[in-house]
């Protein structure tokens, strides 16, 4: 069975949010890409609009947009999601894993595009105490 750790960005608030995904729900996330949006019915969030930004996987490899895959590759990076050069110029071989996620994501980074009738964080508590 897949579990994942969604972490939720608000962007009109500037807060971000911790929820677990398992199951069904989990199952419906693979196979997605970052840019794909989805329902929030898969996070505990119905009514809201949801976009995948990033993740990591089970070993804290960075997921990458412009890596189109499940697999994790060892690529020459020269800036962006993975490597941040201290000189400039610099480049360096770096494992990174795709775009597409799979039973090996551990995390999967989420942000709001469009919000539903109720707030998330009352939302979120009440999915908790379920």
């Amino acid at each position: 069975m897949v579990e994942f750790k969604a972490v939720i960005a608000d962007t009109k608030h500037g807060k971000t949010y911790n929820t677990m995904v398992s199951g069904q729900h989990a199952n419906r996330l693979l196979g997605m890409r970052i840019g794909d949006e989805f329902d929030g019915l898969f996070v505990s969030l119905p009514g809201y609009k949801l976009k995948i930004t990033g993740g990591s996987d089970k070993d804290g490899f960075p997921m990458r947009r412009d890596l189109p895959s499940q697999a994790r590759k060892k690529i020459v990076l020269s800036g962006g999601t993975g490597f941040h050069p201290l000189k400039d110029g610099e480049r360096r071989r770096k494992f990174v894993r795709g775009n597409t996620i799979s039973a090996d994501i551990v995390q999967i980074n989420i942000a709001v595009t469009s919000f539903g009738p109720r707030p998330i964080e009352e939302q979120l508590k009440q999915e908790e105490t379920q």
